[in-house]
């Protein structure tokens, strides 16, 4: 027994390394492709690279859910934007208070919460995300896309390229990139899911709290290494920007992409922890409101009120 637990273990953090390696690779490969072809760095920046950010949650969610597993799914994804926002924001700021850029706080917080609560709302009326709403979600995400250029095109703070993002790659790199990436994300997923299924049966525990808990820390491992590692370097600025927009990603285009490929469930029990997910970007939107800084009380708060949803999680 203990092998076998070592054994899954072993290999559930062998498929969030393919993950997260494979998102990074496919990401630069696409993007290279894209610059090649006169796409511009902007639309590049919020298209391939926002979604790249949410592609171990896609993967993992979407294998999930053709697995049968569909508590993994919408646990990892429940799951991932509850920590982005209260471990990691929580963790970013009592490391160094992060300011906050003004549409963040006015639309993007608000919108986050918009599609929190409607996530709960068409996935608890009939215990079903469906096929229509599959669609509903992506014509956000498309709202969204069309938000995020007319902003960036005023000058919404879009990263900078650097010397190293503009160095010319062969044209066989990039698609090595894309086809290698691809691979390690869909074998990762693979991997990570029937891992995950595999440590439920063996402890006895819902695959709901081993999408809320062990899925979800392990898809949000690039954002909580990026955040941190910014904080640490004095650079945090943009770190709330980053969660929010992939909270949303999550939502509308994880959810709504697995939903368009097959019908995932919803399980009753999900309804406090998509209540917590809506509490948990009401309270960051609360503590940046007045004076659009993240600070050390409200990072404190955020950590407080995980540490709180834990224990309910593992009452």
């Amino acid at each position: 027994m203990i092998q076998m637990i070592i054994l899954q273990i072993a290999l559930l953090a062998l498929g969030f390394a393919l993950l997260v390696k494979g998102a990074d690779w496919f990401v630069e490969g696409a993007s290279k492709v894209a610059e090649k072809f006169g796409i511009p760095q902007l639309v590049i920046g919020l298209t391939i690279v926002a979604i790249g950010t949410s592609l171990p949650e896609a993967a993992v969610s979407v294998s999930a859910a053709l697995k049968g597993s569909a508590e993994i799914t919408i646990g990892n994804i429940v799951g991932s934007n509850i920590l982005n926002v209260l471990l990691i924001l929580g963790i970013t700021s009592l490391i160094r208070p992060v300011d906050v850029q003004k549409t963040t706080v006015r639309y993007e917080i608000p919108f986050v919460v918009l599609v929190s609560a409607l996530l709960m709302g068409i996935g608890y009326t009939d215990h079903t995300v469906g096929r229509v709403d599959g669609i509903i979600l992506w014509a956000l995400l498309v709202c969204y896309l069309i938000y995020l250029l007319v902003i960036a095109k005023k000058g919404g703070g879009m990263p900078e390229e650097t010397a190293e993002e503009n160095k010319p790659m062969p044209v066989w790199k990039m698609l090595g990139l894309i086809v290698v990436g691809g691979v390690m994300i869909v074998v990762g997923s693979d991997v990570a899911v029937d891992a995950a299924t595999e440590l439920a049966r063996i402890f006895h525990m819902s695959e709901r709290l081993i999408g809320l808990t062990i899925v979800a820390f392990g898809t949000s491992l690039p954002e909580l290494v990026t955040s941190v590692t910014a904080a640490i370097k004095g650079k945090a600025d943009i770190a709330v920007g980053n969660i929010v927009g992939s909270n949303i990603f999550n939502i509308l285009f994880v959810v709504g992409t697995s939903a368009l490929i097959t019908p995932v469930s919803y399980a009753p029990a999900f309804l406090v922890d998509s209540i917590v997910c809506i509490a948990s970007a009401v309270l960051l939107w609360l503590c940046v409101f007045r004076h659009r800084k993240l600070g050390r009380l409200g990072g404190a708060a955020m950590l407080a009120g995980y540490a709180g949803y834990f224990v309910y999680l593992m009452r």
